[in-house]
Protein backbone atom coordinates (compact mmCIF):
# COMPACT_ATOMS: atom_id res chain seq x y z
CA UNK A 1 0.00 0.00 0.00
CA UNK A 2 1.14 3.52 -0.81
CA UNK A 3 -0.19 6.00 1.71
CA UNK A 4 -3.36 5.54 3.74
CA UNK A 5 -5.95 5.90 0.99
CA UNK A 6 -6.01 2.52 -0.71
CA UNK A 7 -3.46 3.16 -3.46
CA UNK A 8 -1.28 0.20 -4.27
CA UNK A 9 1.89 -0.38 -6.23
CA UNK A 10 5.40 -1.68 -5.97
CA UNK A 11 8.18 0.73 -5.22
CA UNK A 12 11.55 0.63 -3.52
CA UNK A 13 13.26 3.86 -2.68
CA UNK A 14 15.98 5.53 -0.73
CA UNK A 15 15.13 8.95 0.63
CA UNK A 16 18.25 10.93 1.40
CA UNK A 17 18.36 13.75 3.88
CA UNK A 18 21.95 14.80 3.38
CA UNK A 19 22.23 16.57 6.72
CA UNK A 20 21.61 13.26 8.53
CA UNK A 21 24.42 12.49 11.04
CA UNK A 22 24.82 9.04 9.46
CA UNK A 23 26.24 10.70 6.35
CA UNK A 24 28.96 12.42 8.35
CA UNK A 25 30.80 9.14 8.84
CA UNK A 26 30.53 8.24 5.15
CA UNK A 27 32.32 11.21 3.63
CA UNK A 28 32.72 9.89 0.08
CA UNK A 29 29.08 8.76 -0.20
CA UNK A 30 27.81 11.98 1.34
CA UNK A 31 29.98 13.99 -1.01
CA UNK A 32 28.69 12.12 -4.07
CA UNK A 33 25.04 12.53 -3.03
CA UNK A 34 25.51 16.20 -2.18
CA UNK A 35 27.24 16.87 -5.52
CA UNK A 36 24.43 15.13 -7.39
CA UNK A 37 21.71 17.00 -5.50
CA UNK A 38 23.42 20.34 -6.09
CA UNK A 39 23.87 19.64 -9.81
CA UNK A 40 20.23 18.63 -10.28
CA UNK A 41 19.07 21.59 -8.16
CA UNK A 42 21.02 23.87 -10.51
CA UNK A 43 19.49 22.13 -13.55
CA UNK A 44 15.98 22.67 -12.12
CA UNK A 45 16.86 26.32 -11.42
CA UNK A 46 18.02 26.83 -15.02
CA UNK A 47 14.88 25.18 -16.42
CA UNK A 48 12.70 27.48 -14.32
CA UNK A 49 14.70 30.53 -15.42
CA UNK A 50 14.22 29.55 -19.08
CA UNK A 51 10.53 29.01 -18.36
CA UNK A 52 10.25 32.56 -17.01
CA UNK A 53 12.12 33.93 -20.04
CA UNK A 54 9.90 32.01 -22.46
CA UNK A 55 6.74 33.27 -20.76
CA UNK A 56 8.00 36.84 -20.72
CA UNK A 57 7.87 37.21 -16.95
CA UNK A 58 10.70 38.66 -14.82
CA UNK A 59 13.77 36.51 -14.09
CA UNK A 60 13.61 34.45 -10.88
CA UNK A 61 9.78 34.47 -10.99
CA UNK A 62 9.66 30.71 -10.49
CA UNK A 63 13.08 29.96 -9.06
CA UNK A 64 12.91 32.61 -6.30
CA UNK A 65 10.28 30.50 -4.56
CA UNK A 66 13.08 28.24 -3.41
CA UNK A 67 13.52 24.50 -3.37
CA UNK A 68 12.58 22.07 -0.64
CA UNK A 69 14.00 18.61 -1.09
CA UNK A 70 11.76 15.52 -1.26
CA UNK A 71 8.45 17.28 -1.70
CA UNK A 72 5.49 16.21 -3.76
CA UNK A 73 3.42 17.32 -5.89
CA UNK A 74 5.72 20.20 -6.54
CA UNK A 75 6.80 22.83 -9.07
CA UNK A 76 9.09 20.62 -11.13
CA UNK A 77 10.44 17.07 -11.13
CA UNK A 78 13.79 16.19 -12.68
CA UNK A 79 13.96 12.45 -13.33
CA UNK A 80 16.75 10.21 -14.53
CA UNK A 81 16.32 6.50 -15.26
CA UNK A 82 18.58 3.55 -15.96
CA UNK A 83 17.31 2.93 -19.47
CA UNK A 84 14.57 0.45 -18.58
CA UNK A 85 11.15 1.59 -19.83
CA UNK A 86 7.97 1.88 -17.83
CA UNK A 87 7.22 5.60 -17.48
CA UNK A 88 4.03 6.65 -19.25
CA UNK A 89 2.17 9.97 -19.55
CA UNK A 90 -1.50 10.46 -20.29
CA UNK A 91 -2.29 12.55 -23.36
CA UNK A 92 -5.36 14.85 -23.50
CA UNK A 93 -7.45 11.97 -24.87
CA UNK A 94 -6.63 9.83 -21.83
CA UNK A 95 -4.38 7.45 -23.78
CA UNK A 96 -1.18 6.29 -22.06
CA UNK A 97 1.94 7.13 -24.06
CA UNK A 98 5.31 5.58 -23.20
CA UNK A 99 8.26 7.82 -22.42
CA UNK A 100 11.23 6.05 -23.96
CA UNK A 101 14.10 5.91 -21.49
CA UNK A 102 17.39 7.60 -22.26
CA UNK A 103 19.97 7.08 -19.50
CA UNK A 104 21.99 10.00 -20.87
CA UNK A 105 19.14 12.51 -20.49
CA UNK A 106 16.80 13.92 -17.87
CA UNK A 107 13.02 13.79 -18.04
CA UNK A 108 11.42 16.96 -16.68
CA UNK A 109 7.83 16.94 -15.44
CA UNK A 110 5.80 20.08 -14.83
CA UNK A 111 4.33 19.89 -11.34
CA UNK A 112 0.90 20.98 -10.15
CA UNK A 113 2.28 24.18 -8.62
CA UNK A 114 3.83 25.31 -11.92
CA UNK A 115 0.45 24.70 -13.59
CA UNK A 116 -1.15 27.02 -11.03
CA UNK A 117 1.60 29.66 -11.29
CA UNK A 118 1.27 29.75 -15.11
CA UNK A 119 -2.54 29.84 -14.78
CA UNK A 120 -2.87 26.63 -16.77
CA UNK A 121 -0.47 27.54 -19.56
CA UNK A 122 1.83 24.69 -18.51
CA UNK A 123 0.03 21.46 -17.66
CA UNK A 124 0.98 18.93 -15.02
CA UNK A 125 0.43 15.66 -16.90
CA UNK A 126 -0.80 12.49 -15.25
CA UNK A 127 1.92 9.86 -15.35
CA UNK A 128 2.54 6.37 -14.09
CA UNK A 129 5.31 3.79 -13.94
CA UNK A 130 4.83 0.18 -14.98
CA UNK A 131 7.25 -2.70 -14.99
CA UNK A 132 7.87 -5.00 -17.92
CA UNK A 133 9.67 -8.32 -17.96
CA UNK A 134 12.45 -9.15 -15.54
CA UNK A 135 14.55 -5.99 -15.76
CA UNK A 136 14.38 -3.60 -12.82
CA UNK A 137 13.60 0.02 -13.53
CA UNK A 138 15.68 2.41 -11.46
CA UNK A 139 15.03 6.12 -11.42
CA UNK A 140 16.31 9.05 -9.42
CA UNK A 141 13.97 11.99 -8.89
CA UNK A 142 14.61 15.51 -7.69
CA UNK A 143 11.48 17.34 -6.56
CA UNK A 144 11.73 21.13 -6.68
CA UNK A 145 9.23 22.59 -4.26
CA UNK A 146 8.80 25.80 -2.30
CA UNK A 147 8.99 26.43 1.46
CA UNK A 148 5.87 25.24 3.30
CA UNK A 149 4.43 28.73 3.87
CA UNK A 150 5.04 29.98 0.31
CA UNK A 151 1.88 31.38 -1.27
CA UNK A 152 1.09 29.80 -4.62
CA UNK A 153 -1.30 31.33 -7.14
CA UNK A 154 -1.44 32.44 -10.77
CA UNK A 155 1.17 35.05 -11.57
CA UNK A 156 -0.38 38.39 -12.46
CA UNK A 157 1.49 38.39 -15.77
CA UNK A 158 -0.15 35.07 -16.69
CA UNK A 159 -3.61 36.56 -16.09
CA UNK A 160 -3.24 40.03 -17.64
CA UNK A 161 -1.04 39.28 -20.68
CA UNK A 162 -3.10 36.24 -21.65
CA UNK A 163 -6.32 38.16 -20.93
CA UNK A 164 -7.56 35.09 -19.13
CA UNK A 165 -9.41 34.90 -15.80
CA UNK A 166 -7.65 33.37 -12.83
CA UNK A 167 -8.15 29.63 -12.91
CA UNK A 168 -6.87 28.94 -9.39
CA UNK A 169 -7.15 30.37 -5.90
CA UNK A 170 -4.08 31.33 -3.90
CA UNK A 171 -2.99 28.76 -1.31
CA UNK A 172 0.12 27.81 0.62
CA UNK A 173 2.32 24.87 -0.23
CA UNK A 174 1.52 23.47 3.20
CA UNK A 175 -2.23 23.58 2.50
CA UNK A 176 -1.71 21.88 -0.84
CA UNK A 177 0.50 19.14 0.59
CA UNK A 178 -2.01 18.43 3.36
CA UNK A 179 -4.79 18.08 0.79
CA UNK A 180 -2.64 15.95 -1.52
CA UNK A 181 -1.84 13.46 1.22
CA UNK A 182 -5.52 13.16 2.15
CA UNK A 183 -6.54 12.03 -1.34
CA UNK A 184 -5.86 9.00 -3.53
CA UNK A 185 -3.07 9.25 -6.11
CA UNK A 186 -5.44 9.43 -9.08
CA UNK A 187 -7.65 12.15 -7.54
CA UNK A 188 -7.43 15.59 -9.15
CA UNK A 189 -6.03 17.80 -6.40
CA UNK A 190 -6.03 21.00 -8.45
CA UNK A 191 -9.80 20.90 -8.90
CA UNK A 192 -10.12 21.74 -5.20
CA UNK A 193 -8.39 25.08 -5.83
CA UNK A 194 -10.11 26.14 -9.05
CA UNK A 195 -11.88 29.50 -9.05
CA UNK A 196 -15.16 30.50 -10.61
CA UNK A 197 -14.82 32.26 -13.96
CA UNK A 198 -13.17 35.63 -13.45
CA UNK A 199 -13.04 35.34 -9.66
CA UNK A 200 -10.63 37.85 -8.19
CA UNK A 201 -8.03 36.60 -5.73
CA UNK A 202 -5.28 39.14 -4.98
Amino acid sequence: DIGLNGDSGEVEYLLFHTNDPAFRSKASFRSAVNCYIEAVRQLAHEILELTAEGLGVPPHTFSRVGFGEHTDPQILTVLRSNGVGGLQVSNPDGMWVPVFPDPSAFCVNVGDLLQVMTNGRFISLRHRALTYGKESRLSTSFFAGPPLQAKIGPLQAMVTTANQPRLYQTFTWSEYKNLAYSLRLEDSRLDMFRTGKGLEDP
